[in-house]
């Protein structure tokens, strides 16, 4: 059996660590990637999980920045120009853009249920 001085030392220990660990972790966060690794847009349909850096990435599919964004513009969150107010929303932007290009590899989701699944 343990005593009760063993008791003590091993929470003091343990709640030492947990802020020693807390600290530092506050101290030295992660950096942010440059680009997103992977998106949720949130739809009427139900949320598209969007896996950005697969399809970014040489390991990949190899898309180029402007093969999705506006050739020549920084690249920018698509509601940033495809707002429900724009000439061309958000939803007609996107799916032209994945359908038209799943389409066009014949390869990747094309029906509705494919893409809005959560």
């Amino acid at each position: 059996m343990t005593s009760k001085n063993e008791q003590v030392f091993a929470f003091a220990l343990a709640a030492a660590l947990l802020v020693v660990g807390v600290v530092c972790y506050a101290a030295f966060p992660p950096k942010a990637p440059e680009e997103p690794v992977r998106i949720m847009f949130k739809t009427t349909a139900g949320k598209v999980f969007f896996d950005h850096k697969t399809h970014s990435s040489d390991a990949g599919y190899g898309v180029g920045c402007t093969d999705c964004h506006h050739e020549g513009e920084e690249p920018v969150a698509c509601s940033e120009c495809h707002d429900p107010e724009s000439e061309v929303k958000r939803s007609d932007a996107i799916h032209t853009q994945c359908k038209g290009c799943h389409e066009e590899g014949e390869a990747g989701p094309v029906k509705c249920s494919a893409c809005h699944v959560m």
